[in-house]
């Protein structure tokens, strides 16, 4: 048996047709950048996420950069984030005219700790891009009072937690905004790049929108300079499809992570993802392992691919050395860092798959 980490193309084969015909229509209308599609598409993920606006462009990288341009970010303005992540958290900050200040994740979660957050917090403080890594929401309610005490605002990385709730309400509408990634292995994914900002500010909205059409809302018509980040009408097909049957695939994911938790939750060896307390999209099921480097090895020999997300703190990137980060301002993501294990995950994957993955487990740790 050999189980890959994930399987894009087993997605696509379970609404093969659909998806076919959809494509099939955008180039029959030749309907390649934005357009009815893609607008379709805006409608739809906003409605289903009850955002009154949406706005797609090229990437969730794009969507942070947008996001906080249009929020007034100025040279030098501080902006707090997690210490882990994907670099995209942290540069989009740079890239928008920001200085990116990093803080340690809580002790038993993967995201942001408010404590630390509140250290960190200047004068020159603007606000906060907030991560759910892997699909578990971060600690909203008290970063929300630090937000509102400082008068910061906060963005909402969603890229790993399309449709995962929190208090009843939607991640990526808790804040500001919310940035979405559509790359394709994400919880929602297309066949491509592609992201999202979903706001209920209308001045941010429009902001966004002219800055993603080269910095106006009709052609030749400039306000000021801008980018060139749109969302293809292709793209717009597959995830108007895929949207259709995201609840079939999120309930999939919970399915696929309660069993991992049953066959490995006797491991003493091994910390695992909660999976009862709050909701969870499970883009990633991630473990903590004594011994990971040679479980991982041992997994691989066993033909199970693995991954670590991510394998090293943001802060201690070359791209970061300029800081002067030091490892004791991050004991907790650091501890984390030689102990962290994506084991496969994607809705298609079979009890036997998962079982067979739980089994070279347990043996590894019964040596």
């Amino acid at each position: 048996m050999k189980i890959k980490f994930s399987n894009l193309y087993k997605e696509y084969l379970s609404i093969k047709k659909n998806i076919d015909r959809s494509i099939k229509e955008v180039i029959d209308n030749s309907a390649f950048i934005r357009g009815k599609y893609v607008t379709r598409f805006e409608n739809n993920f906003k409605s289903k996420l009850r955002s009154k606006y949406c706005l797609t462009c090229n990437n969730g990288t794009d969507a942070l950069i947008l996001t906080m341009i249009s929020l007034g970010l100025k040279n030098n303005d501080e902006v707090i984030t997690t210490a882990h992540s994907w670099i995209s958290s942290s540069s989009s900050i740079t890239k928008a005219g920001g200085k990116v200040v990093f803080c340690d994740v809580k002790k038993n979660s993967f995201n942001i700790d408010p404590k630390d957050i509140e250290k960190k917090i200047t004068r020159k403080t603007v606000g906060i891009v907030l991560v759910h890594l892997y699909g578990e929401p971060a600690d909203i309610i008290n970063i929300k009072k630090l937000a509102k005490k400082n008068n910061l605002w906060i963005v909402e990385d969603c890229a790993q937690s399309h449709f995962v709730k929190y208090n009843k309400q939607f991640l990526g509408t808790h804040g500001e905004a919310g940035s979405f990634s559509f790359y394709p292995s994400k919880i929602l994914g297309g066949f491509g790049d592609s992201g999202a900002i979903v706001t209920n500010n209308k001045k941010l909205y429009i902001k966004a929108l002219k800055l993603a059409q080269h910095g106006g809302l009709r052609k030749h018509i400039h306000e000021f300079e801008g980018f060139n980040s749109r969302m293809d009408g292709l793209q717009a097909a597959v995830l108007n499809e895929k949207l259709k049957i995201l609840n079939k695939l999120k309930k999939n994911r919970k399915v696929i992570a309660k069993r991992y938790h049953y066959n490995l939750k006797n491991i003493k060896n091994i910390q695992l993802p909660n999976v009862q307390k709050i909701d969870h999209g499970y883009y990633l099921y991630v473990i903590k392992a004594e011994n990971r480097n040679k479980l991982k090895k041992y997994l691989n020999k066993n033909n199970i691919e693995t991954q670590i997300h991510y394998p090293n703190l943001l802060p201690f990137l070359n791209s970061y050395r300029y800081l002067n980060y030091k490892k004791k301002d991050f004991p907790n993501a650091l501890s984390n860092q030689s102990k962290i294990l994506s084991l496969p995950m994607y809705p298609q994957l079979k009890f036997k798959e998962i079982d067979y993955i739980s089994k070279k487990i347990i043996a590894f740790y019964s040596k």
